[in-house]
Protein backbone atom coordinates (compact mmCIF):
# COMPACT_ATOMS: atom_id res chain seq x y z
CA UNK A 1 0.00 0.00 0.00
CA UNK A 2 1.44 3.32 -1.16
CA UNK A 3 1.58 6.53 1.10
CA UNK A 4 -1.85 8.27 1.72
CA UNK A 5 -2.27 11.76 2.95
CA UNK A 6 -2.90 12.31 6.50
CA UNK A 7 -6.42 12.63 6.50
CA UNK A 8 -9.31 12.33 3.87
CA UNK A 9 -10.22 13.48 0.99
CA UNK A 10 -7.36 10.99 -1.16
CA UNK A 11 -5.04 12.21 -3.89
CA UNK A 12 -7.13 9.36 -5.14
CA UNK A 13 -10.76 9.04 -4.34
CA UNK A 14 -13.93 8.03 -4.91
CA UNK A 15 -17.64 9.07 -4.66
CA UNK A 16 -19.05 5.71 -3.55
CA UNK A 17 -21.53 4.07 -5.49
CA UNK A 18 -20.59 0.87 -7.29
CA UNK A 19 -21.88 -0.92 -10.03
CA UNK A 20 -24.25 -3.59 -8.86
CA UNK A 21 -23.30 -7.19 -9.60
CA UNK A 22 -26.12 -8.93 -12.11
CA UNK A 23 -27.08 -11.49 -9.54
CA UNK A 24 -27.76 -8.39 -7.06
CA UNK A 25 -30.18 -6.93 -9.82
CA UNK A 26 -31.63 -10.37 -9.89
CA UNK A 27 -32.56 -11.14 -6.58
CA UNK A 28 -33.87 -7.89 -5.89
CA UNK A 29 -36.43 -8.49 -9.02
CA UNK A 30 -37.20 -11.57 -7.21
CA UNK A 31 -38.09 -10.08 -4.04
CA UNK A 32 -40.37 -7.54 -5.83
CA UNK A 33 -41.93 -10.00 -7.40
CA UNK A 34 -42.17 -12.64 -3.78
CA UNK A 35 -39.81 -15.21 -5.11
CA UNK A 36 -37.34 -14.46 -2.91
CA UNK A 37 -37.19 -13.26 0.74
CA UNK A 38 -35.38 -10.38 2.44
CA UNK A 39 -33.20 -12.34 4.16
CA UNK A 40 -31.80 -13.94 1.54
CA UNK A 41 -31.66 -10.37 -0.17
CA UNK A 42 -29.30 -9.40 2.67
CA UNK A 43 -26.93 -12.60 2.90
CA UNK A 44 -26.49 -11.81 -1.29
CA UNK A 45 -26.11 -8.00 -0.28
CA UNK A 46 -23.13 -9.30 1.88
CA UNK A 47 -21.22 -11.35 -0.59
CA UNK A 48 -21.13 -8.98 -2.84
CA UNK A 49 -20.03 -6.57 -0.29
CA UNK A 50 -17.34 -8.76 0.28
CA UNK A 51 -16.31 -8.53 -3.49
CA UNK A 52 -16.72 -4.82 -3.99
CA UNK A 53 -14.29 -4.18 -1.15
CA UNK A 54 -12.36 -6.46 -2.64
CA UNK A 55 -12.27 -4.83 -6.08
CA UNK A 56 -11.36 -1.49 -4.24
CA UNK A 57 -8.35 -2.53 -2.07
CA UNK A 58 -6.70 -4.41 -5.62
CA UNK A 59 -6.90 -1.08 -7.54
CA UNK A 60 -5.23 0.72 -4.75
CA UNK A 61 -7.82 3.07 -3.16
CA UNK A 62 -7.14 4.50 0.06
CA UNK A 63 -11.12 4.57 0.93
CA UNK A 64 -13.54 1.82 0.86
CA UNK A 65 -17.44 2.23 0.15
CA UNK A 66 -19.76 -0.75 0.60
CA UNK A 67 -21.20 0.32 -3.26
CA UNK A 68 -24.14 1.33 -1.60
CA UNK A 69 -25.20 -1.81 -2.67
CA UNK A 70 -28.16 -1.56 0.06
CA UNK A 71 -30.17 0.59 -1.21
CA UNK A 72 -32.44 0.73 -4.40
CA UNK A 73 -31.97 4.65 -4.59
CA UNK A 74 -29.06 6.90 -3.53
CA UNK A 75 -31.23 8.95 -1.67
CA UNK A 76 -34.25 7.63 -0.70
CA UNK A 77 -33.67 4.64 0.82
CA UNK A 78 -32.06 6.66 3.35
CA UNK A 79 -34.39 9.82 3.59
CA UNK A 80 -36.99 7.08 4.25
CA UNK A 81 -36.02 5.62 7.36
CA UNK A 82 -36.54 8.69 9.12
CA UNK A 83 -40.19 8.79 11.14
CA UNK A 84 -42.80 9.87 8.68
CA UNK A 85 -40.93 10.69 5.22
CA UNK A 86 -42.23 8.53 2.28
CA UNK A 87 -41.54 8.81 -1.52
CA UNK A 88 -43.50 11.36 -3.84
CA UNK A 89 -43.50 10.71 -7.63
CA UNK A 90 -42.98 13.12 -9.64
CA UNK A 91 -42.83 16.52 -8.44
CA UNK A 92 -40.06 18.97 -9.77
CA UNK A 93 -40.63 20.39 -13.19
CA UNK A 94 -37.70 21.50 -14.89
CA UNK A 95 -36.97 22.38 -18.96
CA UNK A 96 -33.57 21.12 -19.63
CA UNK A 97 -31.12 22.01 -22.21
CA UNK A 98 -29.81 19.09 -24.24
CA UNK A 99 -26.67 18.67 -25.97
CA UNK A 100 -28.14 19.80 -29.17
CA UNK A 101 -29.55 23.12 -27.58
CA UNK A 102 -33.04 21.62 -27.91
CA UNK A 103 -35.60 21.93 -24.84
CA UNK A 104 -37.31 19.05 -22.85
CA UNK A 105 -39.30 18.73 -19.62
CA UNK A 106 -38.23 16.44 -16.95
CA UNK A 107 -39.89 15.58 -13.35
CA UNK A 108 -37.72 14.73 -10.41
CA UNK A 109 -39.17 12.17 -7.85
CA UNK A 110 -38.84 14.31 -4.43
CA UNK A 111 -39.87 13.19 -0.94
CA UNK A 112 -43.09 14.20 1.29
CA UNK A 113 -43.24 14.85 5.23
CA UNK A 114 -46.30 13.55 6.44
CA UNK A 115 -45.57 14.45 10.06
CA UNK A 116 -43.59 15.04 12.70
CA UNK A 117 -40.12 13.91 11.27
CA UNK A 118 -38.04 11.90 13.72
CA UNK A 119 -35.04 9.33 13.64
CA UNK A 120 -36.12 6.72 16.32
CA UNK A 121 -33.56 3.91 14.91
CA UNK A 122 -30.21 4.38 13.46
CA UNK A 123 -30.50 4.48 10.12
CA UNK A 124 -27.28 3.69 7.97
CA UNK A 125 -25.18 2.36 11.09
CA UNK A 126 -25.90 -1.50 10.75
CA UNK A 127 -24.41 -1.19 7.09
CA UNK A 128 -20.99 0.85 8.49
CA UNK A 129 -21.30 -1.69 11.14
CA UNK A 130 -21.38 -4.81 8.39
CA UNK A 131 -18.37 -3.02 6.55
CA UNK A 132 -15.57 -2.39 9.52
CA UNK A 133 -14.31 -5.94 9.46
CA UNK A 134 -13.84 -6.15 6.38
CA UNK A 135 -11.29 -3.45 5.45
CA UNK A 136 -8.08 -2.13 7.13
CA UNK A 137 -8.44 1.02 4.97
CA UNK A 138 -10.41 4.00 5.74
CA UNK A 139 -13.94 3.51 5.39
CA UNK A 140 -16.33 6.04 3.85
CA UNK A 141 -19.91 6.53 4.72
CA UNK A 142 -22.33 8.37 1.82
CA UNK A 143 -25.63 9.87 2.78
CA UNK A 144 -28.03 11.96 1.19
CA UNK A 145 -27.60 15.94 1.95
CA UNK A 146 -30.31 17.03 4.09
CA UNK A 147 -31.23 19.47 1.23
CA UNK A 148 -33.01 16.22 -0.81
CA UNK A 149 -35.36 16.44 2.12
CA UNK A 150 -36.84 19.64 0.67
CA UNK A 151 -35.30 20.58 -2.97
CA UNK A 152 -37.64 18.86 -5.21
CA UNK A 153 -40.92 19.70 -3.25
CA UNK A 154 -40.31 23.08 -1.27
CA UNK A 155 -43.08 24.28 1.33
CA UNK A 156 -45.53 21.99 -0.41
CA UNK A 157 -44.04 18.84 0.55
CA UNK A 158 -44.28 19.30 3.83
CA UNK A 159 -47.04 18.73 6.08
CA UNK A 160 -48.57 22.19 7.00
CA UNK A 161 -50.54 20.89 10.25
CA UNK A 162 -47.09 19.09 11.91
CA UNK A 163 -44.94 22.29 10.29
CA UNK A 164 -46.87 25.59 10.27
CA UNK A 165 -43.66 27.11 10.64
CA UNK A 166 -40.51 25.98 8.25
CA UNK A 167 -38.23 26.68 11.13
CA UNK A 168 -39.39 23.98 12.75
CA UNK A 169 -39.32 21.60 10.23
CA UNK A 170 -35.51 22.91 9.48
CA UNK A 171 -34.66 22.20 12.91
CA UNK A 172 -36.10 18.96 13.26
CA UNK A 173 -34.26 18.32 10.09
CA UNK A 174 -31.12 19.25 11.53
CA UNK A 175 -31.86 17.29 15.01
CA UNK A 176 -32.33 13.94 12.83
CA UNK A 177 -29.28 14.07 11.06
CA UNK A 178 -27.31 14.95 13.33
CA UNK A 179 -28.47 11.84 15.48
CA UNK A 180 -27.66 9.90 12.41
CA UNK A 181 -24.00 10.76 12.32
CA UNK A 182 -22.89 11.15 15.59
CA UNK A 183 -24.40 7.69 16.10
CA UNK A 184 -21.77 7.53 12.97
CA UNK A 185 -19.06 8.63 14.56
CA UNK A 186 -19.93 6.82 17.73
CA UNK A 187 -19.42 3.51 16.11
CA UNK A 188 -16.02 4.67 14.84
CA UNK A 189 -16.89 6.13 11.49
CA UNK A 190 -13.95 9.20 10.30
CA UNK A 191 -15.11 9.62 6.74
CA UNK A 192 -19.02 11.25 5.85
CA UNK A 193 -19.91 12.43 2.83
CA UNK A 194 -22.88 14.13 1.83
CA UNK A 195 -24.17 13.59 -1.81
CA UNK A 196 -25.92 16.75 -2.92
CA UNK A 197 -27.64 17.45 -6.36
CA UNK A 198 -29.22 20.66 -5.26
CA UNK A 199 -26.18 22.91 -5.23
CA UNK A 200 -25.31 22.05 -8.58
CA UNK A 201 -28.78 21.99 -9.51
CA UNK A 202 -28.92 25.71 -8.29
CA UNK A 203 -26.13 26.58 -11.00
CA UNK A 204 -28.74 26.05 -14.08
CA UNK A 205 -31.28 28.56 -14.90
CA UNK A 206 -33.81 26.25 -15.72
CA UNK A 207 -33.61 24.78 -12.21
CA UNK A 208 -34.06 28.31 -10.86
CA UNK A 209 -36.44 29.10 -12.41
CA UNK A 210 -38.31 25.35 -11.47
CA UNK A 211 -37.77 26.40 -8.00
CA UNK A 212 -39.52 29.58 -7.96
CA UNK A 213 -42.65 28.32 -9.41
CA UNK A 214 -42.55 26.07 -6.46
CA UNK A 215 -42.14 29.72 -4.44
CA UNK A 216 -39.00 28.99 -3.16
CA UNK A 217 -35.76 31.54 -3.42
CA UNK A 218 -33.01 30.10 -5.38
CA UNK A 219 -30.69 32.74 -3.86
CA UNK A 220 -31.71 31.58 -0.46
CA UNK A 221 -31.76 27.81 -0.61
CA UNK A 222 -28.00 27.18 -0.51
CA UNK A 223 -27.86 29.59 2.70
CA UNK A 224 -30.20 27.66 3.94
CA UNK A 225 -28.86 24.41 3.11
CA UNK A 226 -25.41 25.20 4.12
CA UNK A 227 -26.75 26.45 7.32
CA UNK A 228 -28.65 22.93 8.14
CA UNK A 229 -25.33 21.04 6.98
CA UNK A 230 -23.26 23.34 9.55
CA UNK A 231 -25.63 22.45 12.29
CA UNK A 232 -25.39 18.82 11.84
CA UNK A 233 -21.79 18.54 12.14
CA UNK A 234 -21.08 21.91 14.33
CA UNK A 235 -18.94 20.59 16.85
CA UNK A 236 -17.75 17.21 15.11
CA UNK A 237 -15.05 18.55 12.72
CA UNK A 238 -12.71 17.05 15.04
CA UNK A 239 -13.84 13.61 14.83
CA UNK A 240 -14.43 13.15 11.15
CA UNK A 241 -13.29 14.28 8.06
CA UNK A 242 -16.83 15.41 6.11
CA UNK A 243 -16.97 16.34 2.30
CA UNK A 244 -19.93 16.88 0.09
CA UNK A 245 -20.51 15.93 -3.45
CA UNK A 246 -22.41 17.80 -5.92
CA UNK A 247 -23.88 15.94 -8.79
CA UNK A 248 -25.56 17.05 -11.49
CA UNK A 249 -28.22 14.26 -12.11
CA UNK A 250 -26.53 11.14 -14.28
CA UNK A 251 -28.70 9.00 -13.84
CA UNK A 252 -31.65 8.64 -16.62
CA UNK A 253 -33.93 10.97 -15.54
CA UNK A 254 -38.37 11.62 -16.91
CA UNK A 255 -37.90 12.46 -20.41
CA UNK A 256 -34.05 12.98 -20.44
CA UNK A 257 -31.30 10.40 -21.92
CA UNK A 258 -28.60 9.72 -19.68
CA UNK A 259 -25.87 12.06 -19.09
CA UNK A 260 -27.14 14.20 -17.06
CA UNK A 261 -29.77 17.12 -16.11
CA UNK A 262 -28.30 20.33 -14.89
CA UNK A 263 -25.65 22.74 -16.79
CA UNK A 264 -23.52 25.23 -15.97
CA UNK A 265 -20.92 26.74 -14.00
CA UNK A 266 -20.60 26.12 -9.93
CA UNK A 267 -20.34 30.54 -9.85
CA UNK A 268 -23.84 30.94 -8.78
CA UNK A 269 -23.35 29.44 -5.35
CA UNK A 270 -19.17 29.33 -5.21
CA UNK A 271 -19.06 31.96 -2.61
CA UNK A 272 -21.47 30.45 -0.22
CA UNK A 273 -20.38 27.06 -1.13
CA UNK A 274 -17.01 27.37 -0.33
CA UNK A 275 -17.15 30.50 1.76
CA UNK A 276 -19.48 28.87 4.39
CA UNK A 277 -20.05 25.39 4.56
CA UNK A 278 -17.99 24.02 6.86
CA UNK A 279 -16.48 20.95 5.17
CA UNK A 280 -13.48 19.74 4.98
CA UNK A 281 -13.75 19.28 0.60
CA UNK A 282 -15.19 19.31 -2.10
CA UNK A 283 -16.29 16.44 -5.20
CA UNK A 284 -17.16 18.32 -7.96
CA UNK A 285 -17.79 17.23 -11.27
CA UNK A 286 -15.54 18.19 -13.90
CA UNK A 287 -15.75 15.52 -16.95
CA UNK A 288 -17.76 17.58 -19.50
CA UNK A 289 -18.50 20.92 -20.49
CA UNK A 290 -21.74 21.37 -18.64
CA UNK A 291 -19.76 22.10 -14.99
CA UNK A 292 -17.90 25.17 -16.57
CA UNK A 293 -14.63 25.90 -15.91
CA UNK A 294 -11.99 26.07 -12.91
CA UNK A 295 -12.80 29.81 -12.24
CA UNK A 296 -14.95 29.52 -9.12
CA UNK A 297 -11.95 27.54 -7.16
CA UNK A 298 -10.40 30.57 -6.46
CA UNK A 299 -13.56 31.30 -3.43
CA UNK A 300 -11.78 27.86 -2.17
CA UNK A 301 -10.29 28.85 0.96
CA UNK A 302 -6.75 27.70 2.28
CA UNK A 303 -7.05 24.26 4.02
CA UNK A 304 -9.80 22.74 1.94
CA UNK A 305 -9.32 20.82 -0.97
CA UNK A 306 -11.39 20.06 -4.18
CA UNK A 307 -11.46 16.77 -5.40
CA UNK A 308 -12.05 16.72 -9.39
CA UNK A 309 -14.51 14.29 -11.26
CA UNK A 310 -12.72 14.32 -14.21
CA UNK A 311 -12.70 10.43 -15.02
CA UNK A 312 -16.79 9.75 -16.41
CA UNK A 313 -18.75 7.25 -14.65
CA UNK A 314 -21.57 7.67 -17.65
CA UNK A 315 -19.51 5.94 -20.60
CA UNK A 316 -17.27 3.18 -21.04
CA UNK A 317 -13.97 4.92 -23.01
CA UNK A 318 -10.87 5.26 -20.55
CA UNK A 319 -9.62 8.79 -20.52
CA UNK A 320 -6.08 9.04 -21.47
CA UNK A 321 -3.88 10.13 -18.58
CA UNK A 322 -2.40 12.64 -20.44
CA UNK A 323 -5.47 14.45 -20.63
CA UNK A 324 -5.87 14.24 -16.74
CA UNK A 325 -2.82 15.29 -16.07
CA UNK A 326 -3.44 18.27 -18.57
CA UNK A 327 -6.66 19.31 -16.64
CA UNK A 328 -5.16 19.01 -13.21
CA UNK A 329 -2.61 21.28 -14.09
CA UNK A 330 -5.10 23.44 -15.45
CA UNK A 331 -7.33 23.50 -12.01
CA UNK A 332 -3.24 24.13 -10.34
CA UNK A 333 -3.74 27.62 -12.39
CA UNK A 334 -6.70 28.69 -9.87
CA UNK A 335 -6.36 26.42 -6.66
CA UNK A 336 -2.93 25.11 -5.49
CA UNK A 337 -2.02 21.63 -6.70
CA UNK A 338 -1.96 20.45 -2.95
CA UNK A 339 -5.25 21.59 -2.41
CA UNK A 340 -6.67 19.20 -5.37
CA UNK A 341 -7.05 15.77 -5.54
CA UNK A 342 -8.77 12.96 -8.60
CA UNK A 343 -11.91 11.03 -8.58
CA UNK A 344 -14.62 10.08 -10.97
CA UNK A 345 -17.23 12.95 -11.50
CA UNK A 346 -20.10 10.72 -10.05
CA UNK A 347 -20.69 7.49 -8.31
CA UNK A 348 -20.86 4.49 -10.50
CA UNK A 349 -24.43 3.60 -9.89
CA UNK A 350 -27.28 5.92 -8.39
CA UNK A 351 -29.71 3.00 -8.05
CA UNK A 352 -29.90 -0.54 -8.85
CA UNK A 353 -30.47 -0.38 -12.65
CA UNK A 354 -28.37 -1.95 -15.28
CA UNK A 355 -25.49 0.40 -16.43
CA UNK A 356 -23.58 1.47 -19.87
CA UNK A 357 -20.45 0.27 -17.98
CA UNK A 358 -19.98 -2.99 -16.24
CA UNK A 359 -17.55 -3.95 -13.34
CA UNK A 360 -14.88 -4.73 -15.54
CA UNK A 361 -15.17 -0.96 -16.77
CA UNK A 362 -15.46 0.64 -13.50
CA UNK A 363 -12.11 -1.13 -12.12
CA UNK A 364 -10.33 0.18 -15.19
CA UNK A 365 -12.08 3.54 -14.24
CA UNK A 366 -11.01 2.95 -10.84
CA UNK A 367 -6.96 1.94 -11.39
CA UNK A 368 -6.99 4.99 -13.76
CA UNK A 369 -7.59 7.39 -10.69
CA UNK A 370 -4.90 5.24 -8.00
CA UNK A 371 -1.86 5.81 -11.69
CA UNK A 372 -2.80 9.22 -12.58
CA UNK A 373 -2.75 10.13 -8.69
CA UNK A 374 0.72 8.33 -7.83
CA UNK A 375 2.16 10.34 -11.49
CA UNK A 376 0.83 13.88 -10.47
CA UNK A 377 1.55 13.48 -6.90
CA UNK A 378 3.70 11.13 -5.85
CA UNK A 379 1.19 9.22 -3.34
CA UNK A 380 -2.38 8.97 -2.33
Amino acid sequence: MTTTTAKPPFRADQVGSLIRPERLIAARDKVKAGAMDKAALTALEDDCIRDAVRLQEEVGLPAITDGEYRRRVWYADFLCGFDNVREAGMMLDVAVTGADGAITHSKLQGMRVEGKLRRSHPIQVPSFEFLKPLTKRTIKVCIPSPSMMHFRGGREAVDRAAYPDMEIFWADLTAAYRAEVEDLLAHGLTYLQFDDTNMAYLCDDNFRAAVAQLGEDPNALPLKYCEVINDVVRGLRDKATFTIHLCRGNARASGVAAGGVARGGYEPVAEVLFGQLDVDGYFLEYDDERSGDFQPLRHVPKGKKVVVGLISTKNRALEPKDLLKRRLDEAAKVLPMEQLCLSPQCGFSSGVGRKALDIDDEKRKLALVVETAMDVWGGL
